[in-house]
């Protein structure tokens, strides 16, 4: 024992909450961190000035004003996905189908386009493409939810199945919708009359899908905080048995919650297919329904601090495509960057929960006994 009296001694615990403010200041050194690391791997992988690829990364989403429009937009579809699932989340039921929901909504507004075009007026579309859309991805999310509270089935198997498939129903009416028949795709919808299309409102195209997704965020914001309904996941979220215990009917909050969080999810769809990309495709939601789950779990739930972490996301990611395609560089030199940054940003985590303290010429068995 006498050789271990030297040696350091390791100990994690938890820590007491942090000021909002300290734990933003551990974010901010981490990507820090994150951007030196990354600038020595770009040296010695590519011989690039590191300098100069973050310049391409900052003008890759500010360099015009197309882009920037191009990049508020991104963050709006990826906040909005973010604010649908934060209430599951917050209620301890892990829903990794926003994927699903969304494709769904995508689903039901595209149909809305293409099978009620010339036979109801635009307004009228538009408004059951908002409805039928809530509803298709209200009931993919409703239905792990009934199994989870009826029969104790898995959600995140549940919800992760029902993303292939939306995923194969989206192929499957690809084909039966592709023009030309044999293209393997449907191309842009009504691109002649633009039915279905989303009315231009503001100095840009994406501006009333920002606005839409800016009202989720002050709804959400106020519904999980303020309300009833907001209380009842929280308690669900901290201890079914308490909630059990004060009379909270939990399969039912489980239930309704999911529907609103399908419902969500949906609405973000159609903002995709009648608002941006006219279009439908098995790809249409490039993942941002789990990229979402990380954006509500790095703000701790908080919708306003989702506006923040859905911008570091966003920005990354096209930074790091600026790079590749500046450069000359495959897409996955891009992929490595961003993954080092969100390495580090999800990494910081650790330490805003927990302490190390490292004892140093005290024995383990003494450090043992104190503890």
């Amino acid at each position: 024992m006498s050789k271990a009296k030297g040696e350091p001694f390791i100990r994690i615990s938890s820590r007491s909450a942090l000021p909002w403010y300290m734990a933003w200041l551990i974010r901010g050194l981490s990507v820090l961190a994150a951007l030196i690391v990354g600038s020595v791997v770009t040296v010695l992988v590519t011989g690039e000035n590191p300098l100069s690829l973050y310049v391409t990364m900052f003008e890759g989403s500010f360099s015009t004003a197309r882009r920037t429009w191009l990049l508020v937009q991104n963050i709006a579809i990826l906040l909005g996905v973010s604010l649908a699932v934060t209430p599951a989340f917050k209620m301890r039921f892990w829903n990794v189908g926003g994927e699903g929901q969304m494709l769904a909504g995508c689903l039901a507004s595209a149909a809305c386009m293409i099978c009620l075009a010339g036979r109801l007026p635009n307004w009228l579309i538009i408004a059951l493409m908002f409805l039928t859309s809530m509803l298709a991805g209200g009931i993919w999310g409703f239905v792990p939810a009934y199994f989870k509270a009826k029969w104790g089935t898995n959600e995140t198997l549940f919800t992760l199945m029902m993303n292939y498939i939306a995923t194969q129903l989206v192929a499957f009416f690809i084909i039966i919708w592709e023009v030309p028949k044999g293209a393997g795709q449907i191309g842009i919808i009504n691109a002649q009359t633009e039915i279905g299309w989303l009315p231009v409102v503001g100095p840009s195209k994406y501006f009333l899908n920002i606005l839409i997704v800016a009202v989720i965020c002050v709804f959400m914001y106020f519904y999980l905080n303020y309300t009833k309904h907001g209380y009842e996941i929280s308690v669900v979220g901290e201890s079914e048995r308490t909630a059990r215990y004060v009379g909270i009917k939990v399969d039912r909050i489980v239930m309704r919650t999911m529907l609103l969080s399908g419902a969500l999810c949906g609405l973000t769809g159609m903002l995709l297919v009648g608002g941006t990309d006219h279009t439908l495709t098995t790809s249409i939601t490039a993942s941002r329904g789990f990229t979402a789950v990380m954006v509500s779990w790095l703000a701790k739930f908080n919708p306003v601090w989702m506006i923040l972490t859905s911008f570091l996301i966003v920005f990354l990611q096209r930074g790091a495509n600026e790079v590749a395609t500046t450069f000359g560089l495959n897409q996955s030199f891009s992929d490595i960057l961003t993954g080092i940054i969100l390495f580090f940003i999800i990494g910081s985590e650790f330490f805003i929960r927990y302490t190390v303290n490292v004892h140093i010429g005290r024995s383990r068995k003494e450090a043992a006994g104190r503890v």
